[in-house]
């Protein structure tokens, strides 16, 4: 999977190109700049969330169609960003908008169920092989009610985690995520560590993280913790990591994870907030053959929307079926999200989609991967469905440990420099991915090599 590295690269040489674009994206982005003065006086920081935060301004976007999105500047972008992985479907898909303009007119909350919500409800059960779902209206919620879901039907309260993985913003999962390495302790014991501030030590104490893509050091260290008195409840995990990059499962590793989960009565979770209806049709459950005893799904789900659902077994979902656990929320099943939802899942995400997604991975990871090798550098690239990225180290990446060691990040630093300046508009910071559309096209894919291309022969003339 890696490339020979065949160039030694010059640290000096990278923080002067890094200076550089740096300087040529400010330049170009004062439409950003003055309003970003306007909204620091009314938004914290001048933005919605901390993920939108950027130095010394972030860039504001005005309008997005298919593969493209502007920013107030006016400045026209091939979208790679993709709204953190949730537009898929792209921007106005014509299908969406025709959903969502007639459902508005018909009202747009009612707090009870409507029939679109039955008819996706229907479409994940068959998509995912999953009897029973709920809906919510984010990947936070979705995983904060599945954990509650787990430890109600095992009366158990620890929750296992893998080192590494983000599964939304609630207090249960803010642990042992982005922190510094020499923090994280012994692979076999990690430390549980707080994400941020305001996260109480208790909570922080029962969550317990694990490697990933290594079922023995998961196995031991649930033994552990039944040995101390404290089994857990469930171990929630993206089958494939999407907060590293992305980092595939190897081979027999979920197969393993199931086995053993189930053998301790531990209910496994799948976090798909971002493998969803991304990777696959039925996202990486499908991908992989591996069933879940709960899944959870939002972003890519609502086409834009703000929506997010729970799916899960009937013995999973006894306890919600009978009332013992309250899954509740206002705008649960919202009429608009649903509309969107409904026709994302029949009119855009079709069979013929996910082909043109496979496709269309396959030559950017190509192309990224011919450039890789042509220059030297060290990395490879790797993806799957309408993911995927270019892993700056001279080894694979398998797991958290690896990536802290091995990940060039002032390399990754200095590509979404490139991309922003040269029309691409990709996620911010070292652990993001990119995300496709069924809006992409093969000459959006050459947009993103050629400023690669261009990247690459800057840092080796």
């Amino acid at each position: 999977m890696s490339t020979p590295t065949t160039t030694t690269l010059d640290r000096a040489r990278i923080a002067e190109l890094t200076e550089r674009e740096q300087r040529r994206l400010d330049e170009r982005t004062q439409g950003s700049r003055a309003l970003y003065g306007r909204a620091r006086r009314a938004l914290a920081g001048g933005v919605a969330s901390a993920y939108q935060e950027r130095k010394p301004w972030p860039i504001y976007l005005s309008h997005g169609l298919g593969s493209h999105v502007w920013d107030v500047d006016g400045t026209e972008m091939v979208d790679f960003h993709n709204g953190f992985g949730s537009m898929v479907q792209g921007h106005a898909h014509p299908a969406i908008v025709k959903a969502v303009r007639d459902r508005v007119e018909l009202g747009t909350h009612f707090a009870a169920p409507t029939e679109d919500g039955v008819i996706v409800a229907e479409e994940l059960a068959r998509r995912f092989g999953l009897s029973r779902w709920r809906f919510v209206n984010s990947g936070s919620e979705a995983t904060m009610d599945a954990i509650r879901i787990a430890r109600a039907a095992t009366g158990r309260e620890t929750i296992v985690k893998v080192f590494g993985s983000y599964h939304g913003h609630h207090d249960y999962v803010m642990v042992s995520i982005g922190v510094p390495y020499d923090q994280i302790g012994d692979r076999e014991h990690y430390a549980s560590l707080p994400y941020g501030a305001g996260i109480p030590q208790a909570v922080v104490e029962m969550t317990v993280a694990v490697p990933f893509n290594d079922a023995d050091a998961m196995e031991r260290r649930i033994a552990q913790l039944f040995e101390e008195g404290r089994p857990p409840a469930c171990v929630i995990m993206e089958p494939a990591m999407m907060n590293l990059g992305v980092v595939l499962p190897e081979a027999g590793y979920l197969e393993a994870v199931r086995e053993l989960t189930r053998e301790h009565g531990v209910l496994l979770i799948f976090d798909e907030v971002k493998t969803g209806l991304c990777i696959a049709a039925g996202g990486a459950t499908e991908r992989f053959g591996v069933t879940p005893d709960l899944v959870t799904l939002a972003k890519a789900l609502g086409g834009g929307l703000p929506t997010g659902a729970i799916g899960g077994t009937e013995a999973a979902f006894e306890v919600v079926e009978k009332g013992t656990v309250y899954q509740v929320g206002t705008f649960n099943g919202n009429p608009l999200a649903m509309a969107a939802a409904r026709a994302s899942l029949l009119e855009v995400l079709t069979p013929g989609a996910y082909e043109h997604l496979d496709a269309t991975e396959a030559r950017l990871l190509a192309g990224c991967g011919e450039v890789l090798e042509r220059y030297g550098l060290p990395g490879y690239t790797v993806g799957i469905g309408a993911k995927g990225c270019v892993v700056f180290a001279p080894e694979p990446v398998v797991d958290y440990e690896t990536f802290k060691e091995h990940q060039d990040g002032e390399l990754a630093d200095l590509a979404w420099l490139y991309n922003m300046n040269r029309g691409v508009y990709m996620t911010p910071g070292r652990e993001e991915e990119w995300t496709l559309s069924v809006a992409h096209r093969p000459e959006d894919c050459d947009v993103f090599i050629a400023a690669f291309d261009e990247m690459a022969a800057d840092l080796t003339r």
